[in-house]
This record gives C-alpha cells, sequence and structure tokens, in this order.
C-alpha cells in the first residue's frame, strides 16, 4: 500500500514508577482543596510537549492564569488549547523582535521570572525544563512542579551546547561559561521550594536525584490515546518516519545520515526547526522532507510508517508515544523517556519496538536491519495497547493525587 492510496499527501508534497501517585488512589476533591490555582510555565513559543501538559493542567484544574516569560502562541491554539485562559508575559516579551533572540536572554530568566506575583493564589503549579519552578511563592502556599528536565544547558548538556555553539575558551566563551554557573547557583538555590516535584520520567527523575538531591515521582505526559485523537493503523506502508522539532539534541542528522547509506529504503523527515536547511542539504534521494503538517496529516503520516526512527535522548517525547498509539512501532535510542515507552525486543511482554545502544550512524542502520528482521514479531495492535499506559486519564488522576499530598502537607504543619 502506498501513501497516494491512502490519501495521505505524496512524500513529495508532504511509566510505570509512580510511587504514591498510583491511579487507585483518586483524589477527586484535590482540585477544588487547590481553591485558586496560578500555572506558571517556563515559556510558550510553539505548541510543542510542553504546551501539551500545559494545556491539560489547565483543563484538570480550571486555572485561568499563565504566568510565563514569553508567549508567542498563534491564536488558533489559544481559541483550541486555552480558551479563556489569561496568558501574563515577562516585561520583556515585549522587546522588538524578542521571538528571534529570546532563548538568548537565559541569563535574565532567572530575574523575570522572580517577578511575577503568585503571592495572591491559593496554591501554584508550575510546568518547568528552566525557570517556572524559581517564582516566588508564600510558606503557606502549596507549590507542585511538574518537571520536563532539569536545564539541560546548565548542567551535563552544558558541554554539547557549548560545542554547538563554538564557544571555546575565547571571551565569549568564558562569559557564557560564567552565566551558565551563575544559573547552576540559581537553580540549586530554588530547586528546594516546591513541595512536591514530579518528573516525567524515570530518566528525569534520576537527573532530580543527582542533581538536586530529592525525590521526585513519575507522572509520565499526558497522551491523547483515544481513537478521536489519534488514528489507529493496523497497516503499513513501505517507509520510515523520524519527527521532530529539528534542533541539534534531536541527533535528526543520524537518521539522515544512516538512510543515506540505506538507499533502497525510504525516509520521511516530518518537522521544521533552526536545522532545517543544513539537513535538507545533507540529505539524500531516498529522503524526503515533509516541512510542519497540520495534524490530522501529521497523524496519518506516522501511523502509516513501518517504524519511527528517533535517535536524540528526549526527556520523555511525547511523540513516540504518539506513534505508539496510531500503532507504529519504534527504533530509538536506548536512553531517556524511549525506555519508559519502547517495550524493547528481547524484553518482558510483546515488543513494540527496539532501543539501540549508542548515537552513532552505525548503529541506527544496525538497528533497522534488525528491524526488518523481526517485524513480524512487532505488532500493531501490542504498540496501541502499550500506548495507553500513557493516557489522559491516567495523567489526571496522578495529578489529583500530588495536589492532595502537597496539600495535605501544609496541613500538617
Amino acid at each position: 500500500m502506498t501513501l497516494l492510496s491512502t490519501g495521505v499527501p505524496p512524500v513529495a508534497d508532504l511509566v510505570e514508577h509512580t510511587v504514591g501517585l498510583t491511579a487507585s488512589r483518586p483524589a477527586p476533591r484535590a482540585v477544588e482543596r487547590a481553591g485558586k490555582i496560578a500555572l506558571v510555565h517556563d515559556w510558550c513559543p510553539d505548541f510543542r510537549g510542553g504546551e501539551r501538559v500545559l494545556s491539560e493542567l489547565c483543563r484538570l484544574t480550571g486555572g485561568t492564569d499563565i504566568f510565563t516569560l514569553f508567549d508567542f502562541l498563534p491564536r488558533e491554539i489559544k481559541d483550541e488549547h486555552f480558551r479563556d485562559v489569561t496568558f501574563h508575559t515577562s516585561i520583556a516579551n515585549g522587546l522588538p523582535g524578542v521571538r528571534k533572540y529570546y532563548r538568548s536572554l537565559f541569563f535574565a530568566c532567572p530575574f523575570l521570572m522572580e517577578q511575577f506575583d503568585v503571592t495572591g493564589f491559593d496554591t501554584v503549579i508550575t510546568s518547568s525544563a528552566a525557570f517556572a519552578r524559581g517564582v516566588l511563592t508564600r510558606p503557606d502556599q502549596p507549590h507542585i512542579c511538574y518537571v520536563h528536565s532539569p536545564i539541560r544547558y546548565a548542567w551535563d548538556e552544558q558541554f554539547t551546547y557549548l560545542a554547538e555553539g563554538r564557544l571555546g575558551y575565547g571571551p565569549k566563551g568564558l562569559l557564557f561559561r560564567y552565566l551558565l554557573h551563575q544559573i547552576r547557583t540559581w537553580d540549586t538555590r530554588t530547586a528546594h521550594g516546591p513541595d512536591v516535584m514530579l518528573a516525567n520520567s524515570r530518566y528525569v527523575r534520576d537527573r532530580i536525584r543527582r542533581i538536586y538531591g530529592r525525590d521526585a515521582q513519575v507522572v509520565h505526559p499526558p497522551v491523547k490515546t483515544g481513537a478521536a485523537e489519534l488514528e489507529y493503523f493496523p497497516y503499513k506502508d513501505d517507509y520510515y518516519v523520524t519527527a521532530s522539532f529539528l534542533a541539534p539534541y534531536k541527533r535528526t542528522d543520524l537518521v539522515i545520515r544512516a538512510f543515506n547509506e540505506m538507499p533502497a529504503r525510504r525516509l520521511l523527515v516530518v518537522g521544521e526547526g533552526q536545522q532545517s536547511a543544513g539537513l535538507r542539504a545533507l540529505a539524500g534521494p531516498n529522503v524526503t522532507f515533509a516541512g510542519y503538517l497540520p495534524r490530522q496529516d501529521y497523524v496519518r503520516a506516522v501511523g502509516l510508517a513501518r517504524a519511527l526512527v528517533f535517535a536524540g535522548c528526549e526527556d520523555f517525547g511525547i511523540a513516540l508515544a504518539e506513534a505508539q498509539a496510531c500503532g507504529t512501532p519504534l527504533i530509538a535510542f536506548g536512553r531517556g523517556g524511549a525506555r519508559d515507552i519502547v517495550r524493547p525486543l528481547g524484553g518482558s511482554g510483546e515488543p513494540t519496538g527496539l532501543l539501540f545502544p549508542h548515537q552513532t550512524v552505525e548503529a541506527v542502520r544496525a538497528a533497522v536491519e534488525r528491524f526488518e528482521l523481526e517485524a513480524a514479531t512487532i505488532t500493531p495492535a501490542a504498540c496501541r495497547a502499550n500506548a495507553d499506559r500513557f493516557s489522559v486519564e491516567r495523567f489526571r488522576t496522578q495529578m489529583e493525587n500530588a495536589i492532595d499530598r502537597a496539600i495535605s502537607l501544609h496541613e500538617e504543619r
């Protein structure tokens, strides 16, 4: 079956560790007990994984106030996912052309975050991959922090980011290293502010323990696994897909290089980003770029693929879980959130994909070749069933329990 025959635009056009928060102990009155809730999020440049979690937190809590450093979400996204929500932004959001350079203002973000006044709310929930956790709260104010990741570029991934920016030990490089040192100091100081800290995967839980010395509970992000949101495709086409924001840490370059060495196999690259031009120049004739796709086309492109191939190290990876919900196997780098999502070949239970051990072209190519030898053991039905572990209903129950726990801690004091 081809893409043309299924109605998708032609290729050329185009877990389990939740200590204390188990779904068996729901706290249905938690949101009522929480009172008026302030939601704090780092920034909203686009509607990606973190913003999807934020929108579900709005639905769960009825929260109508979001505090975020930068807000670039288009009106249609807000109408669909943040209706009747007020966005409070930092003063830097009004700088001319700030959308082009807001990430370069990282050194000012701790100060800007501390200028938000959330002390008039009863409860604070922060959604943080960097700065949101540092918002100033009252001592008697329950604070639940959902951690997407500790600040990647300030901690263990600092050297990767510096290398990609060609920042050695010249004046600019030394300045950046000093600023990152200051960020680490602030980040460590604010790590003990939240009453309850949640991690979106076991990988992030382990990073929180190593960096902050805190125990966090795993609450996987919500994935709309229902048929209305993610169509199930029991049949597959003859192409592979990789889908992500095209940033360096996603390592889409490794996938493209691997398929350059496998000219008989087709790869569809879905997404745009800062690496778009460079990756297009890198790709061979068997690699096609679809760019950004509307949601329905995106689901069909992923759902009809033989497998989704991903070589990055994601904190969780909602796109990977969504692919499973569509019945699509995963071929993924075996570090990060992929370990929570994939039931690998050779493991317990029905396999839903395979994990490769190294971020190299050779490892990606070997994984694709092994997948084709054992593809018959990985069924679309098993992939779909596996995705149910990440349902919205499970997320809501675990978040309610986390809110209930934070409130109870304050009541016991």
